[in-house]
């Protein structure tokens, strides 16, 4: 038996309109708010101001910490009013929702998701990234996909253009890693639909992405805002809940097994986004696999949107390679996201492939 999930959504402006019959149609009558400082004072106002509209009514609003961190989870998980809600708005970014999900599930709870930067697919996805205490990669977890989501793109172009500009970084990977881990053939129908829609993620990326980024820059909640928002949380998000099943894993590939190694590596003080990082993956996965004419394409629009060509930008050289090959082979991805084993030269070779092209760029 396979139950795949598939969050509903509503996008636009006036979208938290809709959280009345959202909420009715599960019977809710109770309602927590969770997420980050900023996200809840960007959002919350305008959601309590709908619930108002509604037989609900909030419980508490919540602020989860700064980190999806096993000791973040368990401290909402312990929270009396999380524990009481009929319904968990899991309001921010991706760590924020990773957090609300993983408590939630373990207290059976319903989860809306209102995502207030676009850095990831957090808001679809029934899957969660767990960090340690120090910040170092401990896991996944397969929570619930949210029930629904509910995009605002006025919310998103207001929030700090870098969130943006990852969640591009981070979007960029979804075709290439399914395309590749669903390379060696023997699909299922649920494997073969997240393959196809896997196709949609790169386009929007490649055609809106320039022109949201600087609309984000000038606050504006642009067309090109919007369907770049849609890219990063529906069509990523689909893809993920698709090609992340029990019996097969094609969700990820040699891109996060990149960026989950890095997470080991100490640098200076700047930290290094998901997106930022993966994006540089993206390339090491396409030097790996040899597609040199996907290699120069996505470099380019890497360099033009500012993401990162070379190892320098993330603050990491030759001498850190080992080291990465070493912490990836722990990963996920590397065990599953392939469809034949990597070995840790040819991915070393692949990292340093990847960064003398950047190097190259005009």
């Amino acid at each position: 038996m396979r139950t795949v999930q598939m969050s509903n959504y509503t996008v636009g402006e006036d979208c938290f309109e809709a959280i009345p019959e959202a909420l009715e149609a599960y019977g809710a009558r109770t309602v927590v708010l969770a997420g980050g400082a900023r996200a809840l004072a960007a959002a919350a106002p305008g959601i309590k101001k709908a619930i108002e509209g509604s037989k609900a009514y909030v419980l508490d609003t919540i602020v989860y910490g700064t980190d999806s961190t096993q000791s973040a989870i368990d401290e909402l998980e312990a929270n009396p009013a999380f524990h009481d809600a009929d319904i968990a708005f899991a309001v921010g970014g991706g760590k924020a929702i990773d957090t609300v999900k993983t408590a939630a599930k373990r207290l059976r709870k319903t989860v809306f998701s209102v995502p207030t930067i676009c850095s990831n697919c957090s808001s679809a996805t029934a899957i969660a990234v767990v960090y340690n205490d120090d910040h170092s990669l401990k896991g996944y977890a397969y929570p619930d996909a949210p029930a629904h989501i509910f995009i605002n793109p006025a919310i998103i172009a207001a929030a700090p253009e870098e969130y943006f500009w990852a969640g591009i970084g981070d979007a960029l990977s979804k075709q290439p890693e399914v395309e590749y881990a669903t390379s060696g053939g023997g699909l299922t129908h649920t494997g073969a639909l997240g393959l196809a829609l896997a196709h949609t993620c790169t386009e929007p990326l490649m055609t809106f992405g320039a022109q949201g980024l600087a609309d984000v820059r000038a606050n504006r909640a642009s067309e090109a805002v919007k369907q770049i928002a849609l890219d990063i949380v529906v069509n990523t998000g689909y893809v993920s809940n698709l090609t992340n099943q029990p019996d097969f894993y094609y969700n990820s590939s040699l891109a996060h097994a990149f960026y989950n190694a890095t997470t080991g590596i100490p640098r200076g003080e700047r930290p290094y986004l998901h997106g930022e990082v993966v994006s540089f993956g993206v390339l090491v996965l396409l030097a790996y696999i040899g597609d040199t004419e996907q290699l120069e394409r996505y470099a380019a629009f890497n360099k033009k949107l500012g993401l990162p060509v070379t190892l320098a930008e993330l603050d990491l050289d030759e001498s850190h390679l080992p080291r990465i090959a070493e912490l990836a082979q722990n990963t996920n991805e590397w065990k599953q996201g392939n469809p034949e084993p990597f070995t840790p030269e040819a991915f070393i070779e692949a990292i340093k492939a990847a960064d003398a092209f950047g190097k190259n760029l005009a």
